[in-house]
């Protein structure tokens, strides 16, 4: 079932137990773009039936925020213009050669090319995978793109990122509402979960100048303005004493300079920004 933001945005929530991100639709009076194109083909047929109980304008664009798969390995299941950053297009690429029988996938798998719980939805919810190739992006940007669905406009950017090198944002500036994919998580490198943290404030600074009231991510559904100001906060706490591999003397510091022990969450981001540090000093 679609969640209505507005009259003129949907999103069919994430489900995590499935490996499911959230998928957005923002519709204009000629056309409608969608967001991100789902984890595999049954993600998309159930995304597209959804759609279809709508009276909503025909779908003309699709949007890859990143090439994480569960973000885009539904995408041949739309008839529609296929939009994605260079970054994004290199690194789908490399998915456009690859093959999706058992066996391959299993190599993939065993060469860390690919995470076993993708291997596994692949192998449930890919029709036809024997035959499977997926298809090339028809538009490629730079740095930003505008796109008029009819009295409804849509900025796509390219930002900096925490989490990978290839994000895209949507943001709607009539409804103040901007849809970050993953941007703002973290990553896992050399098995450490880390947030980057050289690129937080630049991230930060890319995503606060658009003028939003609702922020729609990848894992979380929906947020407003207060929930992602307080989570900007304690990122930026945590990283503000993360200074070297040390998480003892990251706590330390934390204590000194806030008079109180971390909460779970600033623990949380604290360890990621230790694990950075890790990462860079091996």
């Amino acid at each position: 079932m679609l969640n209505k933001l507005s009259d003129t945005i949907y999103y069919l929530s994430n489900q995590d137990d499935k490996e499911r991100p959230t998928l957005g639709l923002v519709c204009g009076d000629r056309y409608s773009l969608i967001i991100d194109t789902g984890n595999s083909t049954q993600h998309a047929k159930d995304f597209s039936l959804e759609i279809e109980k709508l009276n909503v304008p025909p779908v003309k664009y699709v949007v890859i925020t990143h090439a994480h798969w569960d973000h885009f390995l539904g995408m041949n299941e739309f008839d529609a213009t296929v939009i994605v950053n260079s970054k994004t297009n290199e690194i789908l690429k490399e998915w456009q050669s690859l093959s999706y029988d058992d066996s391959s996938l299993q190599n993939y798998v065993t060469t860390n090319q690919m995470s076993a719980m993708c291997m596994k939805i692949i192998q449930t919810d890919m029709s036809n995978r024997d035959c499977f190739k997926l298809n090339s992006p028809d538009v490629i940007f730079e740095n930003t793109l505008t796109i008029d669905l009819g009295n409804k406009v849509c900025i796509l950017e390219s930002i900096k990122s925490t989490h990978t090198d290839d994000s895209t944002i949507i943001y709607i500036p009539d409804e103040k509402v901007v849809f970050l994919g993953d941007c703002a998580y973290g990553t896992t490198t050399n098995s450490l979960f880390h947030y980057k943290q050289s690129l937080l404030l630049p991230m930060i600074k890319d995503i606060q100048k658009y003028d939003a009231e609702m922020f729609l991510l990848g894992h979380e559904s929906i947020c407003d303005s207060n929930e992602m100001n307080k989570y900007w906060e304690e990122l930026t706490t945590a990283s503000q004493v993360a200074r070297s591999t040390s998480l003892e003397n990251a706590i330390v510091s934390f204590k000194a300079e806030n008079k109180r022990d971390p909460n779970d969450n600033e623990l949380f981001f604290i360890k990621a920004f230790v694990n950075d540090h890790i990462i860079h000093s091996q």
